[in-house]
């Protein structure tokens, strides 16, 4: 059965099977990129959904069907993207599709065993990407522990730069001056502030803009370069020494295994008596507790008045939401939130939540960044994406090939687009915090910031 919607003729075509939570955040984003895009799913209610809402195919039936990768269209598709609930229906859809056609493949793998053999999987089956969400959202979370008075770190130029967005408090040495001011008095050497949310607003700030208390900024620097800029206006840079984590399920696993190695003392709070025994096994130097993280009393034994850090890791969002909230009550731990659900996102981001990490828009940002490199044209390739505030601002970090309109010319004499940044170059190795007498080279690698959509090559950075 199909239900059939007009085509695009414009992009890439791009086949989607699974129209859960992730695929239907990558119909929505690919969308906008005007791709040709089918989508599989056994679930008809699921399928009327979308095509109600985008132009887009749908067929219902199994995605690891010949006959229902046929009639979407996998002859003549250029990506599939296998992003079911189950890892071997993701891992055989794939595998289907490449002997059924020409595309590149991506299946989303959860399974830990499988995440471990990514390389092999990826080798053996032809596979274009794996993508793991709960692992994604790990190393985000462990990122922000690492400088905790950060609201989101994100990793760029391989990770040699950071992108990290702040909240300036009253009384803060930035406030009350303009950009360009700052940058007159040292203080932000070898940084780049390159967006500011401003009560619900967010731009990209020129060198007049007056940074106030409360306003949400994002700068990026070298690593080291930014710790010191924290440090210098006020903010702590250490890492945290504890972390007390509700929820032992994957992205709690994969995260502990990563605050472990880096000597971060570890507790987990997990009410299945199965999986603590799980963890307790597989995770050797952590302190399992097993226990309903509802009980107030519960996380007063454990010690959440007196942890630097706590993350609340269960299956539900309501309850992440209230635990967070509960432990900036009691405690000055910095306190991270993972949130599943990618609607009301305004009224989450508007809560006193500290940080939010939402695995389905990290996995979407993955996979865009590909499907955007492939469609790429001029030899540039797109290495990393990542939204900010929502998706009103993308970073998006370019590797140069061949020469064109952007190289070779100073940034000063450049007709870009407007609300578009070059934030960073990176140059075999050395990151350049770049100014306007600075130009781009073929083999750069180059971090854009912008509000403009339809950003896939580096020429699309130019006004014309």
């Amino acid at each position: 059965m199909n239900i059939r919607k007009k085509k695009k003729a414009k992009g890439l075509h791009i086949i989607i099977v699974g129209c859960g939570k992730v695929g239907s955040n990558l119909v929505d984003r690919l969308i906008e990129d005007e791709h040709n895009i089918s989508v599989i799913d056994q679930d008809a209610s699921k399928i009327q959904q979308i095509t109600d809402r985008y132009d887009v195919f749908g067929v219902v039936g199994n995605g690891a069907s010949f006959a229902v990768q046929m009639e979407a269209g996998v002859d003549q598709a250029d990506v599939l993207i296998a992003v079911t609930a189950a890892d071997e229906l993701n891992l055989l859809c794939c595998i289907v599709a490449k002997q059924s056609g020409h595309c590149d493949v991506i299946a989303r793998v959860r399974t830990p065993e499988y995440s471990e053999e990514a390389e092999y999987l990826k080798k053996q089956l032809g596979l274009a990407m794996i993508i793991n969400p709960d692992l994604l959202a790990a190393r985000a979370i462990a990122r922000n522990l690492f400088m905790p008075t950060a609201l989101s770190v994100n990793a760029f130029a391989r990770g040699q730069a950071d992108m990290v967005r702040i909240k300036l408090p009253q009384g803060n040495v930035l406030t009350g001056k303009t950009i360009r001011e700052l940058g007159q008095e040292g203080r932000l050497n070898d940084v780049l502030i390159c967006a500011v949310e401003r009560d619900g607003d967010v731009m990209i700030p020129a060198g007049s803009f007056v940074l106030q208390a409360g306003d949400v900024i994002v700068f990026i620097a070298q690593i080291r370069h930014g710790r010191n800029f924290l440090k210098n206006i006020g903010f702590q840079t250490h890492q945290v020494g504890d972390a007390l984590l509700i929820g032992g399920g994957r992205t709690g696993y994969y995260l502990a295994k990563m605050l472990l190695d880096a000597g971060v003392e570890v507790k987990i709070v997990e009410n299945d008596p199965g999986r603590c025994e799980e963890l307790s096994e597989i995770l050797s130097d952590a302190v399992v507790i097993r226990g309903d993280a509802s009980n107030a009393d519960l996380l007063q034994e454990v010690g959440i008045e007196s942890a630097e850090s706590v993350v609340a890791l269960t299956g539900f969002d309501e309850e992440n939401i209230l635990l967070t909230l509960h432990a900036r009550e009691v405690s000055n731990a910095k306190t991270i939130t993972k949130i599943n659900r990618l609607t009301f996102h305004q009224v989450i981001e508007n809560l006193d939540l500290g940080s939010v990490v939402f695995p389905k828009y990290i996995t979407s940002e993955t996979i865009v960044a590909f499907v955007r490199a492939k469609e790429a044209s001029l030899g540039s390739e797109i290495e990393t994406l990542v939204q900010l505030f929502g998706d009103r601002i993308e970073a998006i970090e370019f590797r140069v090939g061949a020469e064109s309109q952007v190289t070779g010319t100073s940034l000063a004499d450049l007709d870009l687009k407007e609300q578009v940044l070059i934030t960073c170059i990176n140059r075999n190795g050395r990151i350049i915090i770049p100014r306007g007498s600075d130009a781009v080279q073929s083999g750069d690698t180059v971090i854009v910031v912008t509000t403009q959509k339809g950003i896939d090559g580096i020429e699309d950075i130019l006004a014309g």
